[in-house]
């Protein structure tokens, strides 16, 4: 019970808390994989923190000691020991709250992986008839005079240009843009963001997992930019993300304009200085920490029990 209870201020403290102390931090903005980890560790932290809450008050702590067996068929004479005349109504609300979340987290989970798959073949097949393709841009081009630059992720992932967002951007610019987009199939940057939008999803009462939807989607933009300037002129190409911010993709793509680009935008005409080694290293080491954090507490119960008889009960005494 102590274990479950103390899962669930876990979880609370990161949904609440923990979120917003990351909202109010200025450190992922400078190094983003890092600040992309940190949001994706801090959801999944919470979310297993609850269904292993839900497992503690499920299986009785003498059941986790005598192996597989045991486990399955937990001694009755232990549940009565462990948790007294409401033991089964105990045992059945964490089995079903552990499982309630897994399996919304997971239907989620499936419901936005389809959704993505199919909006972007949808989109596929509507521009089919109106794009050509460029071959020197490795790119999809089509008429139209808004000025639009994204990329359509999946195994074919393809870049796509508006024949407005050409007439504005000169070769540097472009290829810059084009850098952006490919950093985005490259990396894979759709799986981070549909998993935050998924878990928001799941649990949209959550500030955390709102929060995080948001942020890891502009940070996955940060990413690209780094990318995309690795070798280029940054201001240059803040003047092309200017160009693009009035640029909308469709659902499920990722957009190198959009509203969100004039953040980016400041970010990289007064870049910060990127995160030393130390503090990385730091970093990294407390974001492991995150993951492992309702792991432990959930097994120290086990760790004790595995020193202690199986059925310590005196069985004569309960009949």
């Amino acid at each position: 019970m102590i274990a479950a209870g103390l899962l669930a201020g876990c979880a609370v403290f990161a949904a609440t808390v923990g979120g917003w102390l990351l909202c109010r931090a200025r450190w992922p903005q400078r190094a983003p994989v890092l600040g992309i980890a940190a949001w994706q560790a801090l959801s999944l932290s919470t979310v297993l923190a609850v269904v292993l809450a839900g497992l503690v008050l499920a299986v009785p702590r003498s059941a986790l000691g005598g192996g597989l067996a045991e486990l399955v068929q937990s001694c009755v004479w232990a549940l009565r020991a462990q948790y007294g005349p409401v033991g089964p109504l105990v045992g059945a609300a964490g089995a079903a709250l552990a499982g309630g979340v897994s399996a919304r987290a997971g239907w989620c989970l499936v419901a936005e992986l389809v959704a993505s798959v199919r909006a972007r073949r949808r989109h596929a097949a509507l521009l089919a008839p109106i794009a050509r393709t460029d071959q020197r841009l490795q790119a999809l081009v089509v008429p139209h005079q808004t000025t639009a630059a994204y990329c359509l992720p999946g195994p074919a992932g393809r870049v796509v240009l508006t024949t407005g967002a050409l007439a504005v951007l000169d070769a540097h610019q472009l290829g810059c843009v084009l850098g952006h987009e490919r950093a985005h199939l490259r990396w894979r940057h759709h799986l981070p963001v549909g998993l935050a939008r998924a878990l928001h999803r799941a649990f949209p009462g959550v500030p955390l997992l709102r929060h995080a939807d948001q942020q890891i989607a502009e940070l996955v933009e940060m990413l690209a930019d780094d990318a995309a300037t690795k070798h280029g002129d940054r201001h240059s190409y803040a003047a092309a993300l200017v160009a693009l911010v009035e640029g909308a993709a469709p659902a499920r793509a990722l957009a190198a304009g959009g509203p969100a680009a004039l953040a980016r935008v400041r970010r990289l005409v007064a870049p910060h200085r990127p995160l030393g080694m130390l503090r990385r290293s730091v970093t990294a080491l407390a974001i492991l920490a995150l993951l492992a954090l309702p792991v432990a507490v959930a097994a120290t119960p086990a760790f004790v029990a595995a020193q202690l008889p199986y059925c310590p009960v005196d069985v004569t005494g309960l009949t």
